[in-house]
């Protein structure tokens, strides 16, 4: 007899369907094929054992399980439940009332037939309602996620049996539904961290609220402890908030790494990734045997953070420039490739120098002579051309640390930098791919950033006088554009221009002596 079920498989950040057959007859042996992958061929005895837990028998007969289509590789544990029930059905050992090919089922079982969770179930669920499925049975762990998805029954179930007696008639199990939209709305900006936490560092605070404004990635450099790390963590809290969309793209990756948790919902914070120096290529960019997304991809619609910049390995930063400028990550083998989105702003730090007390204000730096230029020169070139801000980072004197002057929090900042996106919205209206104004290609910020003589002989001015390289010309233009969006003019300043030029530290000649 023939039992024919549908399961899917995750591919990049997007599912395609698996059909799963199952024919039980005469003869000995158990043969899966479909080209599983290890986890999937062991599925054999995850699935004996979770049988006669429950009083069930594997038929000792020739039983035949295909995955197709059979030129696509399978992976993972995700298919024990699907093969299990169509096993049982095939072997006439149960007589269904629901009809299996009507559900998308996945689930891994536990020896005990309990179900454990698995990844990617936003993506399987989303594909499953397009398709036009009626229902996804799934592990009680990953229901909340699924519901994200409208239009379709999210069946939870905790074990073997309990999908048996589902499909059986036996047991009705309300679908988990969710009201997507209002969850999302109520936790839309919960930052656990604030702006108006931090005391003093008001010039860094106003280069983060440009970086946002306009989409610009940034490098700190200031000696340690002087609140690198925590002005960091706060740049999401003062972006704009995600649209539902965003959110949805963002929720998906997630969910592909298995980063949600068993009470996940739709992400509704712009996320913010902080990977260790010591972090391989695959782990930043994606990658490896099963394609997974890296930090980057994580970091999609938000804040990705290096800290001690230098200290990370030269290629796993070279990796990065592509997609940089791409906004996405293409990761190509003989057999398969997958692209995951990489939309996220950079913000990088680092010390001055290996002791990291060059240029502070108070200690003296006890670094030899030439190992400053030497520490800098860990940053490629081509990886700080993608850098528009170079802030430098002075520690905070304990007046202004222990001052009870109340600061500006992240949510009055925040509609200052909405303010500024939504000019830059209507200037790219007509420019598809193009949303802020880092993205602005040179030929565009030509047209766009447009300076009248006394800005274009103040910058002729600083470019000479601060041995200003010509890569610094193009970022100028940018975050000086900027500036104005913030003030509310279409026009660019001189003074706009005069605040720009001071965030290109690390293009001045002389900088490190």
């Amino acid at each position: 007899m023939l039992s024919k079920t549908f399961g899917a498989a995750v591919y990049g950040v997007n599912a395609s369907l698996i059909t799963i057959e199952v024919v039980v007859a005469q003869g000995l042996h158990f043969h899966l094929v479909g080209l599983p992958d290890s986890a999937v061929k062991e599925s054999e005895q995850r699935v004996e054992a979770s049988l006669k837990f429950f009083g069930y028998r594997m038929p000792r007969q020739k039983i035949v399980v295909n995955l197709a289509p059979a030129d696509v590789r399978k992976e993972g544990s995700a298919y024990d439940l699907p093969i299990a029930l169509c096993v049982l059905q095939a072997s006439e050992q149960i007589t269904t009332q629901r009809n299996f090919e009507d559900y998308v089922i996945m689930g891994e079982l536990a020896l005990d037939g309990m179900l454990r969770p698995i990844k990617g179930v936003l993506p399987i669920a989303i594909e499953a309602r397009k398709r036009g499925y009626k229902g996804f049975v799934l592990p009680v762990e990953n229901a909340q996620e699924a519901s994200i998805v409208n239009n379709l029954d999210v069946i939870g179930v905790a074990t073997m049996q309990e999908a048996v007696e589902f499909f059986e008639g036996k047991k009705d199990i309300e679908p988990v539904v969710s009201d997507t939209r209002d969850l999302f709305m109520s936790q839309l900006n919960a930052y656990e961290v604030d702006f108006s936490h931090v005391q003093g560092q008001e010039n860094i605070k106003r280069a983060m609220e440009i970086a946002a404004a306009g989409g610009h990635n940034v490098i700190m450099i200031g000696p340690p402890g002087a609140g690198k790390s925590m002005l960091a963590k706060r740049l999401p809290s003062i972006l704009p908030p995600l649209t539902l969309q965003e959110a949805l793209e963002t929720t998906k990756i997630h969910s592909v790494a298995g980063k949600l948790g068993s009470r996940a919902n739709l992400i509704a914070t712009r996320p913010y990734r902080s990977p260790h120096h010591t972090i391989s290529d695959a782990a930043l960019v994606g990658g490896g045997s099963f394609p997974q997304p890296g930090e980057i991809s994580l970091a999609h619609n938000g804040v990705l953070f290096l800290d001690e910049l230098p200290e990370f390995k030269r290629s796993a930063l070279e990796v990065m420039r592509q997609p940089l400028e791409d906004r996405k990550v293409s990761i190509s083998r003989a057999k398969w490739a997958v692209e995951f989105p990489a939309s996220f702003m950079l913000i990088a730090s680092m010390n001055p120098c290996p002791c990291g007390y060059y240029n502070h204000p108070e200690k003296e730096c006890v670094c030899g002579p030439g190992v400053v230029q030497k520490y800098l020169a860990k940053v490629s070139g081509p990886l700080l051309d993608r850098i528009d801000l170079h802030v430098e980072v002075t520690p905070v004197s304990f007046d202004q640390m222990t001052a009870n002057r109340p600061a500006e929090s992240s949510e009055v900042i925040r509609e200052r930098v909405i303010r500024a996106r939504a000019m830059q919205t209507a200037r790219f209206e007509q420019q598809p791919g193009i949303y802020s104004n880092a993205m602005m290609p040179s030929q565009m910020v030509k047209e766009i950033c447009v300076i009248n003589d006394a800005g274009r002989a103040l910058l002729r001015t600083a470019m000479e006088r601060l041995g200003l390289s010509a890569r610094a010309y193009d970022r100028i233009l940018k975050v000086s554009r900027t500036i104005a969006d913030l003030a509310g003019t279409d026009e660019i300043r001189i003074e706009h221009l005069a605040e720009a030029i001071q965030y290109r530290s690390l293009d001045r000649e002389n900088w490190a002596g």
